[in-house]
């Protein structure tokens, strides 16, 4: 017997954004759980175990932010920002807090769903027993598991802190890290205010992975934010 569709709780309280959003993702198979409030946001996550949250921010009983802090104290399920609100801080906070993504409204549903399927695949339990598998990104590949990366056939020469970084973007493809994500899982906690190792290491990155490192085609930066490795799908 197949396996169901993906459960996904949508929180949301302005009416139109939850029809449309209603609309988009039953059209594409997806079971749908509805909440206006965050008090019930959090209740039907307790109770149902959703694939994944689509949250607003602006909630009338509670921000978004505090939500997502809150659920993250005892689930992993993964949670995509809906929101008005599209200064860089906030897409930071958002991210900082927990969330997996970000989308600022208006949004395409083509967009909506990609982020989706990034967000889903992510959440999938890796098999702890078997090897990583080689990852590809047109003519990147990266095999973690012998620790080598190649461009077009041809073997590509990082330092320790490049393959880290690398090796991090790659297995969240996709989704956006923020300086402060990044600085933390490879430099450590003490780094996290060093937003010049992150920018430095970049550039250095792109010399030896992009075709033309000034016009970045897989190592994309998200302006304020952070940067995101282009998945697959995209």
């Amino acid at each position: 017997m197949s396996a169901p569709e993906p459960l996904v709780l949508v929180v949301e309280d302005e009416p139109q954004m939850r029809k449309f959003v209603r609309a988009s993702l039953t059209s594409h198979g997806y079971r749908i759980l509805e909440a206006e409030r965050a008090s019930e946001a959090v209740a039907l996550i307790t109770s149902h175990n959703p694939d994944l949250v689509l949250l607003d921010l602006g909630l009338p009983d509670e921000d978004g932010l505090s939500v997502t802090r809150r659920v993250r104290e005892w689930s992993r399920v993964p949670i995509v920002v809906l929101s008005a609100r599209g200064l860089d801080d906030d897409k930071v906070a958002a991210l900082d807090a927990g969330a997996d993504d970000y989308l600022t409204k208006p949004f395409s549903v083509k967009e909506l769903l990609a982020r989706l399927r990034v967000a889903l695949r992510h959440a999938q339990p890796a098999d702890a027993s078997a090897d990583e598998p080689t990852m590809t990104f047109g003519a990147l590949t990266i095999d973690p598991t012998r620790r080598e990366v190649r461009r077009g056939g041809q073997d590509v020469r990082l330092t320790p802190t490049e393959y880290k970084l690398l090796v991090l973007l790659a297995r969240n493809a996709g989704r956006v890290l923020t300086h402060r994500q990044i600085l933390q899982h490879v430099w450590g906690p003490a780094y996290a205010n060093q937003t010049h190792y992150v920018r430095v290491h970049m550039a250095e990155l792109r010399k030896k992975i992009e075709a033309e490192p000034s016009r970045p085609k897989l190592l994309v930066t998200e302006p304020g934010v952070g940067y995101r490795l282009k998945d697959r799908s995209e």
